[in-house]
């Protein structure tokens, strides 16, 4: 049930079975939400901006 555009990385469960993290790509974060209101019924959804740790350290680098 995922737009295309959105696609899915990985996943990982908690280990009590009660939260599962998805890593998703995208380059329209507009995508989130048609997928996410397709399932909004059964889960809760928070969506967090992440980005690589290379890219992390090259825009940090400057910095320190």
């Amino acid at each position: 049930m995922l737009p295309d555009g959105l696609d899915y990385v990985s996943s990982w469960v908690d280990l009590d079975f009660t939260i599962c993290f998805q890593l998703m790509k995208t380059d329209d974060e507009t995508l989130f939400e048609q997928w996410t209101s397709k399932w909004e019924d059964l889960v809760d959804f928070e969506i967090i901006p992440v980005r690589a740790s290379a890219e992390a350290s090259e825009l940090i680098a400057p910095r320190l």
